[in-house]
């Protein structure tokens, strides 16, 4: 497995950084954001390095889509949010230098970009019950 111990990325899927897990198989680590949208927003990172999407292989490329529908199916289940957002940044707006791809509880009337910080003290609070619950989720879906 190749890690780069600069990445920051590379340091959050192989645990070198304080994270909050909520599933991971042999090639990706899925956690909480640690600066939350909403209660629940989970990255999913590949164990392995890579900076861009078309750097994926396949089996990570898929194994990043199949968390995405288990991650998407336990937020609806907790959360019952209007929809999930899936995103990915890349180039200058990968802020991890490791690509991750983000799935987002959304509620309607709530605007998806916001130019200034947004307070989400209280999801940060929930940090240890969320990646619980989705925790005990994920593998009753699994």
């Amino acid at each position: 497995m190749t890690v780069n111990s600069e990445c920051l990325g590379c340091r959050l899927t192989n645990q070198l950084e304080p994270v909050n897990i909520v599933y991971e198989n042999d090639y990706v680590c899925c956690l909480l954001d640690i600066e939350p949208f909403n209660e629940g927003h989970t990255l999913i990172l590949p164990k392995k390095h890579f900076l861009d999407v078309e750097e994926l292989d396949s089996e990570t490329a898929n194994a990043i889509m199949k968390s995405s529908i288990t991650i998407s199916k336990a937020l609806k289940k907790l959360f019952n949010p209007d929809g999930i957002t899936i995103c990915q940044n890349g180039g200058k707006f990968n802020d991890l230098g490791h690509y991750h791809m983000h799935v987002i509880p959304r509620f309607e009337d709530q605007p998806f970009y916001y130019e200034e910080q947004i307070d989400n003290d209280k999801e940060k609070a929930k940090f240890l019950e969320t990646k619980n619950k989705l925790n005990n989720l994920i593998e009753k879906l699994l």
